[in-house]
């Protein structure tokens, strides 16, 4: 299976200068370098405009404007309440001609909240002592692999934390022809990381001199392979009897057309990529290698998503999970971007804001939660859009609420106090 790699290995570095120029060239094409960014309120008058107000109509104010301007043809936001509640507001259609508005059970490409359910699930496996966060991939992985002195001591907690040095995707000149065939096609450009490349290029890993958090594609998609590994059980098996059962997710999975929400789903389409084709018009679904679906390969509902986010919170009262509640744990604080497990937490005006962004495809995905306060938003829309413009603006408006609604209450309590004393 890895034949020939120390061959190509040789060859792949006469290649590197040619390879980081035509990367660059990639990357400015995409006019990507900065990638996802998450819009808040521009002033404190907007972020209170929530308080005391309706939710369907602060939400329709964020979300329908998104769809009358051609943002994205659908979008479907979720929001769970400190009690536990549940609520799912839909807008525009699941496709063009379809008349169908999306609603909390239409089922949508997740692209990297994959990533969450693959934390989810290394911590389960990590709280049954199958696996230890401080693992390393010499440790893990079969013997007679060539990996790199650097690649032989990335840890499982450095893969999950996006820490390990890897970088997005391995920059090849096959890489960057793939991804400028995606700018005008659409097609998927990481159809061609399966575990030979992956293992080809950690033939001759080096780690970078300083290692900070760098999101990597194919650090979680090594992640799924490990564990695949280490049990001897396929990753969709692994994560429907340790995540998704005992959950009673049944609607997430690697494989759409098994799902019962299949015939419903939101169909993809082009927005702020591809690059060049119109933004509105239908692309196609990405097939993921073996090696990368736990990547970027699960389908989801917005339904199932706030009941995963429920588990993470114990919003509903149960016990919580341990191995959920690990993985919200910031390992590298900082003030924007920290790295949890799969999470990520931005602090905001003294809010934490903890969350995951996907895009893949024609679609966009959201996930945040305010722990402190028990409540989650997700966003799920059918275009490719780098830009959040609902998920932290609202969880932010609504913690304002809800310490304004604390504050009222706390002061009522005082005046009763203070009436019941005279």
């Amino acid at each position: 299976m890895f034949t020939d790699l120390r061959q190509q290995s040789a060859r792949r570095k006469k290649n590197r200068i040619r390879a980081a120029f035509v990367g660059s060239f990639c990357l400015l094409l995409a006019a990507c370098g900065t990638l996802s960014h998450r819009e808040l309120d521009a002033n404190d008058e907007a972020a209170m405009h929530y308080a005391g107000g309706d939710l369907r109509s602060e939400i329709t104010s964020l979300a329908q404007p998104l769809v009358e301007r051609g943002e994205t043809p659908g979008i479907v936001v979720g929001v769970l309440s400190p009690d536990g509640a549940m609520q799912f507001f839909g807008y525009g259609v699941t496709d063009e001609g379809s008349g169908i508005t999306p609603n909390g059970d239409t089922i949508f490409a997740l692209g990297s909240l994959s990533k969450g359910f693959l934390g989810a699930l290394a911590s389960t496996l990590v709280a049954e002592h199958v696996v230890s966060w401080d693992d390393t991939l010499a440790q893990l992985l079969p013997p007679e692999l060539p990996l790199s002195a650097d690649a032989k001591k990335i840890s499982l907690l450095q893969l999950a934390t996006h820490t390990s040095g890897l970088p997005r995707q391995p920059m090849t000149f096959q890489q960057c022809r793939y991804f400028t065939q995606f700018l005008f096609t659409g097609k998927n450009f990481y159809r061609h990381l399966d575990a030979d490349q992956v293992f080809n290029y950690l033939a001759d890993f080096q780690v970078p001199k300083k290692i900070e958090i760098q999101y990597s594609n194919i650090g979680y998609g090594l992640l799924g392979y490990v564990l695949e590994h280490r049990t001897g059980v396929p990753l969709a098996t692994l994560l429907k009897e340790k995540v998704l059962a005992p959950l009673g997710l049944q609607n997430t999975g690697y494989v759409p057309e098994e799902l019962p929400g299949y015939t419903t789903r939101a169909h993809g389409h082009a927005g702020d990529q591809p690059k060049f084709i119109a933004r509105g018009r239908h692309v196609p679904e990405w097939q993921f290698t073996e090696l990368m679906k736990g990547s970027a390969g699960v389908y989801s509902s917005a339904r199932d998503l706030l009941t995963f986010a429920a588990a993470h919170l114990d919003a509903n009262g149960t016990r919580p999970n341990p191995a959920l509640v690990d993985v919200l744990q910031v390992r590298v604080p900082r003030r924007t971007e920290a790295a949890a497990v799969a999470w990520m937490v931005d602090e905001i005006h003294g809010q934490h804001i903890t969350y995951q962004f996907g895009v893949v495809a024609g679609y966009t995905s959201y996930i945040g939660l305010d722990i402190d306060r028990h409540t989650a938003v997700v966003v799920l829309q059918n275009s490719f859009n780098w830009t959040d413009r609902i998920g932290h603006k609202l969880l932010a408006r609504m913690a304002y609420a809800y310490d304004q609604t604390l504050a009222k209450k706390s002061a009522a309590a005082e005046d009763h106090s203070a009436a019941k004393a005279q």
